[in-house]
């Protein structure tokens, strides 16, 4: 699996995570807490692996060596 994140992306989806990871734990109650920590882990996975799996269909990538 080779990296096709680069850094800013990284970021970004990392921070995404983070909220609404914190979101779901801190703002919400019942089922709509797991589902927004559920998604928030998503973006947070990707940004600590570097990879994307749905850029590779579309020949996408924003890493730069």
């Amino acid at each position: 699996m080779t990296k096709n994140m680069g850094g800013l992306d990284r970021i970004v989806r990392a921070l995404i995570g983070i909220a609404l990871i914190a979101w779901g734990f801190l703002g919400l109650e019942g089922g709509g807490r797991w589902v927004a920590v559920i998604v928030g882990l998503v973006p947070l996975f990707t940004a600590l692996i570097g990879f994307c799996p749905l850029y590779k269909p579309f020949g996408i990538s924003t890493y730069r060596e």
